[in-house]
């Protein structure tokens, strides 16, 4: 740590955004207790890391947007369960939550990179986007570099401690993730039962018209004429 300085931190957090395997709940805290022994000044880690997680949120934001709403309903409409629909009731969502989910979502494992994408999508205001960014990774960087500075040479237990807490996220977002799946193949049955009920109830409405048509006086003279 002490050979990368202040700027291989940086990097290092710029990294963690695009690859995961990289954890910063690692790389902070044995920053913190480099700083702690001297060898970085806190400020200029703090500075780097957080610029790091800024250009880093950019560079996803970035992909979102590449990917755009329309491109993402062309998808939908290609995909098991999901509609064209879906995506706009989304993005309808992020546009009043947004912000907010950009700031929370810097503190969740997991969370903290990916939260970029659907804000490149919805194409919320790139101000904002940065603003919110910067507030929630100087919050998220500033904690686990104090944490190491704290803990010194037991510093690693934040990465321990974390772990758990990313164990919880990854439970929920799992049990998340089934439940709209199963509200969507749900949605998907109800959809199908009422399109065939709607084939029957036509069906058996041809046959009465049908049925009225062979019974009305004029067809019944005709036949007996035709006798």
């Amino acid at each position: 740590m002490e050979s990368l300085g202040a700027p291989g931190v940086g990097i290092a957090i710029l990294l963690e955004n695009l690859f995961p395997p990289i954890p910063s709940e690692v790389v902070l805290p044995l920053a913190g207790f480099t700083i702690s022994q001297g060898n970085l000044g806190f400020w200029p880690t703090f500075i780097w890391a957080t610029a790091g997680s800024i250009l880093g949120a950019w560079a996803l934001y970035g992909i979102g947007a590449w990917i755009g709403a329309e491109r993402l309903r062309k998808i939908a409409d290609w995909m098991w369960l999901v509609e064209a629909s879906d995506v706009d009731g989304a993005l309808y969502w992020f546009d009043k939550y947004g912000p907010a989910s950009v700031f929370f979502g810097r503190f969740i494992p997991g969370i903290r990179s990916l939260i970029s994408i659907p804000a490149g999508i919805d194409r919320l205001n790139p101000i904002k986007f940065t603003l919110w960014t910067a507030i929630g990774s100087a919050g998220w960087n500033a904690t686990l570099i104090w944490l190491g500075m704290w803990l010194g040479q037991s510093y690693t237990l934040v990465a321990d401690y974390i772990d758990q807490y990313s164990t919880v996220v990854y439970a929920l977002i799992a049990l998340a993730i089934i439940v709209v799946l199963v509200l969507l193949i749900r949605r998907s049955q109800k959809r199908k039962a009422a399109t065939s009920d709607s084939t029957t109830d036509s069906k058996q409405s041809q046959q009465a018209d049908a049925s009225q048509l062979s019974d009305a006086p004029g067809v019944s003279s005709s036949s007996r004429t035709k006798d």
